[in-house]
């Protein structure tokens, strides 16, 4: 975040700078340093794009204003200078005067600083405002040129439309402010400033009654106009370094905020009024497309730009007032740039995206992405403005689009899901147009009006009625201008008309007298370059040649509709129309010039395709040819009339000039291509003389010098000659020469500078204007006369013989050069803008007349480069055109003629050519790749070529074919002839190798073929293996249809498709994820539960184990003691243990018992399934069409469910269609079986047929045959033959192709017959034999005669037999027949039945999909309730564990508590154990042992010596408190715990003390254990409160779920279900007969109304057991609470029996479980042991050292004895001299008894003052030290101590 505070006060030489910057132009920002100011008082003069002398008239102008005493205001310094890098100041203060000096001076000056601007106050346009420059002593009138008209608008230019008032829109143009009249359509211009360089943007106050005009150019300022009056009224200097690009004013009006553009971007606040700045920040390191105030919060501000947001606030801090900047973040969206956004009344901010959607901005992060239903984006683009009206978003695209969007929607708007994205629809919509592309839109002034004015960045400014009611006018197109670029512009020479072309593919013809655009006319493709049409070409000057950048030249024709014949229906006749005459393409990349002949008899056209192509001039242009040149063409240049060769000058935009002569249009040009060979032409390469010019400069500029300065020498030797004096010789001597500064280097830039323009100056001769370094200079240069064709021209290096420099324009080079039709001037249009004009003699090519110019910025200077400039036919208008969109008008005339010169002149239109109405349009070419003439003529060749080639191949061919028919006719003959005379085959051979060749080239004809094909036949294959893929592989069973024999029943199966992989994916995951797997709520719930449990488990385990642990590591008794001490040490433990065991093992029964024991609130697990039984299938149950339905939990579905029942719904239905189809195929193969066997019983019948007499033969049968629909897989099976009959029906029956044929009919036919000639192949082979039988019978028949009775008989036997064979075959036929007919029938009964199933399925299927796709929906919402009821139950298991963490925590200290309380009473009894009985310093040594005292922490020792020294400190003060208490204590009569008293046993006094210093331990554990504990229970109960707000959350979500579940149950219920029903089940009648509607009708089933039937006696039933159940429960309950009592009645008895026995035996209560424990301590007894033996030593020891201490005893009695004698003596010599003393005083008293009673009294009172000094220092120290031990933490606090009381010999009167 960036911050920004204001600079602090300015320093004393700030302010005297201050008076000195009012001497500063206006352009100009002051800046408080006194060498700033030089250096910007001279800006002008180092501006190289600025004359030195429009400078100097500058200052002139202003020394001017100066003398006539006009104030000037300038803000102080301290606001004008802000920094964003901290509170220092912005520029360093240099020294200035002492802070002791003149204050007066100072306050008078801060008085001045201080000064406010009137509010009256306003500067003079005319001072301000630029004007054009004339160079000194040229004559030239300033007012040479005067501004007409602007025909452009800078449309691409953000927030490039103002409303000023109803009828005045504002718009910048180039280096002008545009004021349009809506109704008159008139304009109002005003200039930038003198120092500005363009207009960066414009701004209208909220009040209409300014407007901001912020310029660019160098430290540009920001003019604020009064409207209407137009008069400068502030301006705001020193804003950025080079440019504005937006400023807008906040909702009050009294702030303005502005933004620049590179280099330093920098965000602006101004107090406008008072031109102060207030806050200054650097607002992003990229460009910054907008700024703007909120609303709703003046101290808000928002800037976007290329790649990011940023949001501001003003802030109030105790340094004064900040600029905090905040970054927006896009998190996972992608980084984008961000035109518009508008700030929301609740701080949020909407702002657009490059692909078209809203992004929500809250809190420097996107909350949510904004689009359409489906993700449809808001608009197709950028979205350029956002509008807050009336309560509704209005957004206005790039497609042209204008939406309104419900605010409130927006406001609230959130994403549900992990996209990010909220879709919403807008409430209303407009599209403006095709084609338009809208950049920003304002409302009209009315505040109840519903019209906007919205910038078309195609060059429209169109008029919305937004009111979205039936009666909304259409928009409407209030003016249309160019868009972008003009590439082309030229004057007609007959009329006042221009024709503009532009890249947005539309030429324009306007009158320029009349101010007015006549018409214009669109095309496929923009235009790049246009020429109107001389008068030799057509002498009415309707004609102009158009060039496009698809390489297209059209020639357009411009005539007057007024002239035409009238023609009914036709009503709408504009002032002119552009007709197309012809159109053609002789280029392959844009065309960039186009000129035509001096005689009109050629036009010649130029493009970037290193081609100038050639035309002749007639009502038809016909190609002559082309010509190459070495770089793309820049600008063709004809010579004159007056020159001796007709040659064309080609100018390339890489530095080479080409001359050509002019083709001969009647030469021959070849055939083949339309390229001229061998013409005539001349090359020039230009090479870089800049730098040897500079050079030559330099050491010109040098001589002169030196030569100046020799000058100056002689001149001094002159006068000291003439004035007599002596001259020395030094002064004789040659000055040495000083070493000079190396010239320039000589340098020719690698990439050659761009020419730009040039004109003829002479045969072979001609003027150049470059570009880049070469940029300066106009360079006159001519071909060589060495032309060598052979030599590369791009090796070439020409240089120019002459040149004439270009004043102030080292890096603004002329891009357009243009002599008036008088050639008295030359109009120049420069690189940054402005318009230059010469003044030139007539017939002077040399420009030797060249000197004075005039010079006017009108284009935008940093991307208005002229790129045409043109004079009128008369000469009196100049015309210019730029890259910045603009096109002006100027009048050569004076300002007063220029209204009569145009008053109510129009230019005049040429009429149009006789019979034009008739005529036919001319074709043109449309598409953007369409063949060049050059290309079309060598595709036109070249298909020539093949044409021919073709003809020769086809009679290659006849010949051939008759050749091959005169072989057959000699073959035919040589097989009519005699054998013995026929010619063999191979004799008509002429040469074998001949056949074996041509078969070899056959072969490989065909290998070659098949390579050929090799893609083709695999592109073949692969999409026959799709096509199987897609319609034959994922098919499992085809349609097959089996028919019966003798009836018209038939059977299909299913067609049945494959289960999907999808199928197989979803029941894949769905058997991973289990039923379990899709409650998100209970698998959580559960996990935690089950973790819990085991743990719990575990836990236990681990306690056993540690138990087992214990009793297995007990550490062992080692024996110390004797036999009989350990044998009874022994018998005692082991009785312990025993009876710690059986402690243990009751405790273990109780806990049991206890644990069996039920809670309060249990619940018998039978009695919960009970109830949960009951409330599942009993009670009131609600319809799932009741609003308070609750869905059980059971019952909840959601999309993984209903996947599970659509894939298992999908699988039986599978299975069942499965199984249908595998009974019907075996239907059919059953069918083929009894095909078979009919066929065999046929063919048997036919041969036995054949034995019998033919009167005595039965029909037979008919063998069935397959149909083709029972057998569908047979029509993948084909042969060559198949695919060759195949083709062969295609090509004979070619019309019937498309008449109902099927795809694969062919192929089945083709299928079809192997299979009958298959079947009548057999038959026939029977038929023969059957033949054969008859004739054999026959025979016999003719034999019979001659047969014996015999053989009759055998015969006749013979024919009974056939007869029975006959039936019997025909019966097996039959029953054939009839038996799968049978079976056919029962299957068709049971697909049927198949079917309804089917289809229910499929109803099923339907239900549940849309059942699936209603869950879709709820799916997100349910997701993310899902997911925050489960991160509750998380949040609430989480806090149960640390509460129950923490409880077992606080179990623990509570347990370590009563641990220590009880060592705490064991150390006591110690103690009291250790005083014994009628101890007389009990009480002393109790006082002792209970004492409190402040205790000394230890404190880890650390290497600082520091910490080492303030411990000690503290110790010393502890120390000495310790002392000061003991002291206290002792002067008050308190024990001293230090000493031992006098007759105490030293070492029960020490023992006290160690016990005390345990005790003391013990405490402080337990006070730290308690507050651990406190902590523990602090925290405890904050858990509980957090569990209670968790469960409160938990509910609260568990609700909200509740509530979606209910309305997603609503939604389903809203779904049909199909119930199919007969009318027998339909029990719901009305008045006895059935209701039309059954909408409140309810589907039941009868099983489940039986069920409910017999469940209500069931319930009655179980009532009266119920009753019954409660009544004996309550008895026994009765009984139990009797049976409690007077087991507590006995238990209570018991309790107080025991205590008196306890009372009786101990004479106290005792823990009888302890007494028991109780057992010898092994430890003790051996410490008892070791005791004795010490005690034994330490007599031995205590006796030897008795015997030393009585010797030493005598020791001490002789050394006494001998200190008495000392004694003595030295109170003999005491007493002598007090004596002496004593007289000496006597004597004193006499001498000085006058003075001894004064004397006595001063010591008194010396005496008393000093015991009250001592009184007052023993105060002090008592209250030093009390507040001391005050300011330490902890310890027992005593009373300060009190001053020692006077005795009475001490006492003060």
């Amino acid at each position: 975040m960036d911050s920004l505070e204001p600079q602090g006060k300015e320093s004393a030489e700030e302010k005297d700078n201050k008076t000195e910057d009012v001497i500063k132009t206006d352009g100009e920002a002051s800046t408080g340093d006194s060498e700033t100011t030089t250096e910007q008082l001279d800006v002008s003069a180092q501006d190289p794009d600025r004359p030195e002398s429009e400078s100097t008239q500058q200052q002139q102008q202003q020394q001017q204003q100066q003398e006539a005493g006009m104030p000037h205001f300038y803000p102080p310094l301290d606001l004008l200078e802000v920094i964003a890098e901290g509170p220092h100041q912005a520029e360093e203060e240099k020294p200035g005067k002492e802070a002791g000096e003149d204050n007066e001076e100072e306050d008078k000056k801060g008085k001045e600083a201080q000064e406010k601007i009137p509010e009256d106050f306003y500067y003079e346009y005319e001072d301000i405002c630029s004007k054009p420059f004339v160079s000194p002593d040229s004559e030239i009138p300033s007012n040479l040129l005067h501004l007409t008209h602007s025909f452009g608008y800078d449309c691409t230019k953000r927030a490039n439309l103002q409303l000023l008032d109803d009828c005045s829109l504002m718009f910048a143009a180039g280096n002008l402010v545009v004021i349009l009249d809506i109704k008159t359509k008139s304009q109002k211009y005003l200039r930038s400033s003198s120092s500005g360089r363009g207009i960066g943007t414009l701004m209208v106050h909220p009040s209409k009654k300014y407007f901001v005009v912020a310029e660019n150019g160098v430290k540009p300022n920001i003019i604020i106009y009064e409207y209407p009056s137009l008069r400068p009224y502030r301006i705001l200097r020193g804003g950025t370094e080079k440019a504005y690009s937006f400023v807008d004013f906040n909702s009050s009006g009294t702030l303005l905020a502005s933004v620049g553009s590179s280099p330093d971007f920098m965000l602006t606040v101004w107090d406008w009024k008072q031109e102060k700045v207030m806050l200054r920040s650097k607002a992003f390191s990229q460009d910054v497309f907008r700024v703007t105030f909120s609303s709703d919060n003046e101290g808000q501000l928002t800037t976007s730009g290329a790649g990011h947001i940023k949001f501001w606030k003003m802030a109030r801090t105790f340094t004064g007032l900040k600029l905090q900047g905040m970054l927006g973040r896009f998190g996972k969206t992608a980084l984008t740039d961000i035109e518009g956004y508008v700030e929301l009344p609740d701080g949020k901010v909407v702002s657009g995206s490059e692909w078209g959607n809203m992004l929500l901005w809250d809190g420097g992060l996107i909350k949510v992405e904004i689009c359409r239903k489906g993700g449809k984006p808001c608009h197709s683009g950028p979205i350029h403005q956002f509008v807050l009206d009336e309560g509704e978003l209005i957004t206005i695209g790039a497609d042209g689009g204008i939406r309104v969007w419900d605010f409130e929607g927006i406001d609230a708007a959130d994403s549900v899901d992990d996209s990010g994205l909220f879709e919403i629809e807008p409430m209303n919509e407009m599209v403006v147009d095709k084609n338009v592309n809208l950049y920003s839109m304002v409302k009209s002034c009315d505040p109840d009006s519903v019209i906007w004015f919205a910038q078309d960045a195609n060059g429209g400014i169109w008029k919305l009625d937004l009111s979205f009611s039936n009666i909304t006018q259409d928009p409407e197109c209030l003016f249309s201008f160019h868009s972008g670029k003009i590439q082309g512009m030229d004057v007609s020479l007959t009329t006042h008309l221009m024709a503009t072309t532009a890249l947005d593919r539309s030429v324009r013809i306007s009158d320029f007298i009349a101010k007015k655009d006549l018409t214009d006319i669109r095309f496929k493709q923009g235009g790049t370059t246009l020429t109107w049409a001389p008068r030799v070409v057509n002498p009415k000057g309707g004609l102009i040649a158009v060039g496009f950048e698809d390489g297209v030249v059209r020639i357009l024709e411009i005539y007057s509709p007024k002239g035409l014949t009238l023609v009914a229906g036709r009503t709408n006749i504009g002032d002119a129309e552009i007709r197309l005459k012809q159109a053609f393409k002789p280029h392959t990349a844009p065309v960039t010039a186009i000129a035509y002949e001096r005689n009109g008899e050629m036009m010649a056209t130029g493009s970037t395709d290193n081609t100038v192509f050639f035309f002749t001039v007639g009502d038809n242009y016909e190609p002559i040819g082309f010509v190459r040149v070495p770089g793309p063409v820049q600008a063709l240049e004809w010579s004159p009339a007056s020159y001796e060769k007709n040659t064309l000058l080609i100018l390339c935009l890489n530095g080479h000039v080409v001359e050509v002569q002019a083709p001969d249009p009647e030469k021959q040009i070849t055939d083949v291509t339309f390229e001229i060979q061998n013409i005539y032409c001349r090359h020039f390469h230009f090479c870089s003389i800049k730098s040897k010019i500079k050079r030559n400069a330099e050491i010109e500029r040098r001589q002169k010098v030196k030569a100046q300065m020799l000058k100056e020498k002689e001149a001094m030797l002159k006068r000291k000659r003439d004035l007599g004096l002596e001259i020395t010789e030094e002064e004789l001597q040659e000055e040495p020469e000083v070493e000079e500064e190396e010239l320039p280097v000589l340098y020719i830039p690698e990439k050659p500078s761009p020419i730009y323009c040039g004109f003829y100056s002479g045969p072979g001769e001609f003027w150049l204007s470059l570009g880049d370094y070469d940029s300066g200079f106009l360079y006159h240069c001519s071909f060589s006369e060495q032309q060598d064709p052979e030599i590369d021209p791009s090796k070439r290096q020409d240089q120019p013989f002459g040149f004439i420099p270009i004043q102030d324009s080292e890096n603004d080079a002329i891009r357009s050069m243009r002599f008036s039709f008088n050639g008295q001037l030359l109009l120049c249009g420069m690189q940054s803008g402005k318009v230059r004009v010469y003044t030139v003699q007539t017939n002077d090519p040399n420009l030797s007349s060249m000197q004075g110019f005039w010079v006017l910025s009108v284009h935008d200077n940093q991307y208005g480069h002229i790129q045409n400039i043109r004079s009128s036919y008369d000469d009196q208008f100049v015309l210019t055109s730029g890259e910045d969109g603009n096109i002006f008008v100027f009048s050569l005339l004076p300002q007063e003629d220029i209204s009569k010169a145009i008053e109510n002149r129009r230019a005049k239109v040429p009429s149009p050519r006789i019979n034009l109405e008739k005529e036919k349009a001319a074709d043109d070419i449309v598409d953007p790749n369409a063949y060049s003439i050059e290309t079309a003529k060598q595709k036109t060749e070249m298909d020539k070529m093949l044409k021919e080639a073709e003809e020769k191949k086809a009679s290659k061919r006849k010949k051939l074919i008759e050749l091959q028919n005169d072989f057959k006719q000699l073959l035919l003959k040589n097989k009519k002839l005699p054998e013995h005379v026929r010619l063999d085959r191979a004799e008509f051979e002429l040469d074998p190798r001949i056949r074996e060749e041509t078969e070899r080239q056959t072969a490989q004809r065909i290998r070659l073929v098949r390579k050929e094909l090799a893609w083709e036949q695999e592109k073949c294959r692969i999409g026959l293996a799709k096509l199987q893929a897609r319609f034959w592989d994922s098919l499992e069973c085809d349609t097959v249809m089996v028919s019966a024999f003798e009836s018209e029943h038939k059977v299909s199966t299913y067609r049945l498709l494959a289960l999907s992989k999808k199928y197989h994916t979803l029941q894949q995951r769905i058997g991973k994820k289990g039923p379990e797997g899709n409650d998100r709520r209970k698998s959580k719930a559960g996990e935690f539960w089950k973790d819990a449990s085991k743990d719990a488990v575990d836990d236990v385990d681990q306690g056993d184990g540690l138990k087992k642990e214990g009793l297995l590591q007990k550490p062992g008794v080692q024996t110390k003691l004797g036999n009989r001490q350990a044998e009874k040490l022994k018998i005692n433990f082991e009785k312990a243990e025993k009876a710690k065991a059986k402690v243990e093992k009751r405790k273990r029964e109780w806990e049991q018992l206890y644990a069996r024991k039920p809670d309060e609130n249990y619940e018998d697990p039978m009695d919960v399934m009970a109830i949960k039984e009951a409330r599942e299938h009993m009670g009131d149950f609600k319809l799932k069409t009741a609003k308070d339905f609750t869905v059980p939990e059971h019952q909840r579905i959601n999309t993984e469910k209903k996947r599970v029942q659509l894939v298992i719904l999908e699988k039986q239905t599978h299975e069942l269609k499965s199984e249908m189809n595998r009974k019907i195929l075996g239907l059919r193969n059953f069918k083929i079986e009894s095909i078979e066997k009919i066929r065999s019983h046929v063919n048997e019948l036919k041969v036995v047929q054949a034995k019998l007499d033919p009167s005595k033969r039965l029909p037979v049968p008919q063998v069935p045959r397959l149909l083709p629909e029972e057998t569908p897989e047979k029509k993948r099976q084909y042969t060559t033959e198949t695919l060759l009959r195949y083709k062969q029906e295609l090509s004979t029956k070619a019309k019937q192709a498309n008449k109902g044929e099927q795809g694969f009919g062919g192929f089945s036919r083709g299928l079809e017959e192997p299979g009958e000639e298959r079947d009548m192949i057999s038959p026939s082979k029977y038929s023969e034999r059957a033949d054969t039988a008859c004739s054999d019978t026959s025979q016999a028949c003719q034999q019979e005669t001659s047969l014996s009775e015999l053989e009759l008989e055998v015969m006749q036997a013979e024919e009974i037999k056939n007869l029975y064979l006959q039936d019997s075959l025909l019966k097996r036929i039959k029953d054939l027949i009839k038996n799968f007919d049978a079976e056919l029938r029962l299957l068709r009964h049971h697909k049927l039945k198949a079917d309804i199933a089917v289809k229910m399925a499929d109803l099923r299927h339907v239900t549940l999909f849309e059942e699936l796709l209603l869950l879709k929906e709820f799916e997100k919402r349910e997701n993310s309730l899902l997911e925050k009821v489960n991160s509750r139950i998380e949040e609430q298991l989480e806090i149960q564990d640390k509460a129950e963490e923490c409880l077992q925590q606080l179990e623990a200290k509570k347990r370590d508590i009563a641990k220590l309380q009880e060592r705490e009473k064991t150390l006591h009894s110690t103690f009291l154990v250790s005083l014994g009985e009628n101890n007389k310093f009990a009480d002393f040594l109790t006082k002792v042992f209970k004492k409190k005292i402040k205790r000394v922490k230890k404190k880890e020792k650390k290497g600082d010596e520091e910490e080492e020294e303030e411990s000690g400190e503290e110790s010393d003060e502890e120390s000495a408190w310790d002392s000061d208490e003991d002291d206290s204590g002792s002067e008050s009569g308190a024990l001293d715990d230090s000493v031992c008293p006098p007759h105490c046993d030293p070492a029960l006094f020490e023992n006290t003390i160690q016990l005390r210093e345990k005790r003391l331990d013990i405490e402080e554990v337990l006070v730290e254990e308690k507050k651990i504990a406190d902590n523990l229970r602090k925290e405890n109960d904050s858990l509980a409160k957090k569990v209670k707000i968790v469960q409160s959350s938990l509910k609260t979500a568990e609700g909200d779920l509740e509530l979606f579940q209910r309305e997603k149950q609503q939604r389903l219920n809203e779904l049909n279900v199909v119930v199919p029903l007969r009318l027998h089940q339909i029990e719901f009648v009305s008045n006895g007969t059935v209701p039309g509607d059954l909408s409140s009708a309810l589907v039941f089933t009868n099983q489940a109304l039986v069920s409910l039937q017999q469940r209500i006696q069931e319930l009655q039933l179980e009532k009266s057991e119920q009753r019954h159940l409660y009544k004996l429960a309550r008895q026994q309950h009765v009984q139990l609470i009797r049976d409690r009592r007077d087991m507590e009645a006995k238990i209570q008895m018991l309790e107080g029996k025991c205590m008196q026995l306890m009372l009786t035996k101990f004479g106290k209560v005792v823990d009888l479980e302890a007494l028991k424990t109780v057992s010898m301590n092994k430890n003790l007894e051996e410490l008892k042991v070791k005791a004795r033996i010490n005690e034994e030593e330490f007599s031995r020891d205590l006796k030897l050292w008795e015997d030393k201490i009585w010797e030493v005893k005598d020791r001490l009695k002789e050394v006494t004895r001998l200190h008495t004698q000392n004694l003595v003596k030295m109170n003999e010599l005491l007493n002598q001299k007090k004596e002496l003393e004593t007289n000496l005083d006597t004597r004193q008293k006499k001498m000085a008894a006058v003075f001894q009673e004064k004397r006595q009294e001063e010591i008194k009172d010396r005496q008393r003052l000093i015991q009250l000094v001592e009184l007052q220092a023993q105060e002090i120290q008592a209250l030093r030290e009390e507040i001391s031990l005050l300011s330490r933490k902890g310890g027992h606090i005593l009373p300060p101590a009190q001053p020692p009381i006077p005795t009475s010999s001490q006492s003060v009167v």
